[in-house]
């Protein structure tokens, strides 16, 4: 199917600036978006999948740096042995 599709020359160009960084023809970038909205964001390749899953294990280990270490040495075992007392 062919769609055509009469844009201000400024977004065009904004959105083949975009494609270009992702390493992607305008084509295939205007596809990918409208599918990443239609599927409400959910990654439609393993590519996007990848990048999620990536993106989630960075933002767990930032949260492992700030969590500090129990002073007492109690484990998450010791915890919930003294919650069922």
């Amino acid at each position: 199917m062919t769609v055509q599709l009469d844009w201000p020359s400024d977004v065009v160009d904004r959105l083949t600036e975009e494609a270009q960084k992702q390493g992607l023809s305008l084509d295939a970038y205007l596809l990918q978006t409208v599918l990443e909205k239609v599927s409400n964001g959910a990654p439609t390749d393993d590519a996007g999948k990848r990048r999620k899953r990536a993106d989630a294990g960075t933002r767990i280990l930032e949260i492992q740096k700030r969590v500090k270490p129990d002073p007492e040495g109690w484990t998450s075992r010791n915890y919930i042995n003294y919650g069922r007392r």
